[in-house]
């Protein structure tokens, strides 16, 4: 286990209390691979995703969608385990570095969420494509 797993016991203490939750109780959740520093996605968490993302070591996030927790790989398997857990300076987005196990963490079947760049006024795919999402998943995530 890694440092982050010290703080636990204390899981209800007031480290939570320090977030700046918006106005719909969430907060802005970045996940970046923890070895090379790549930004993969960015999703939203409550308080209660926040707290078992801890617990549970593994990225679980809020689908604003479903309004239910969403956890990271449970239908595709690509699970992001946390390394390490940061709060940026206002308070207001979490930072989750992560192994991202299977190589792909966008449901598009691509490595990271952020595959399309500006170009020439237009956004281009330049990111290719690892695993068909029909092969991934039987609903998707």
């Amino acid at each position: 286990m890694n440092d982050i797993t010290s703080g636990i016991p204390s899981i209800e203490s007031s480290w939570l209390d320090e977030v700046k939750w918006n106005s719909d109780g969430l907060v802005a959740a970045i996940a970046q691979d923890y070895q090379t520093g790549e930004v993969l996605m960015l999703a939203w968490m409550n308080r209660e995703a926040l707290m078992l993302t801890l617990k549970e070591q593994r990225a679980i996030y809020w689908s604003r969608s479903r309004k239910a927790l969403w956890r990271k790989g449970e239908s595709s398997g690509h699970v992001q385990q946390l390394h390490d857990l940061r709060l940026d300076c206002d308070a207001d987005a979490v930072l989750l570095k992560v192994e991202q196990l299977g190589s792909i963490a966008c449901h598009t079947g691509r490595r990271s969420c952020f595959y399309k760049r500006l170009q020439d006024g237009q956004w281009q795919s330049v990111e290719p494509v690892l695993k068909s999402p029909e092969t991934i998943y039987s609903k998707g995530e």
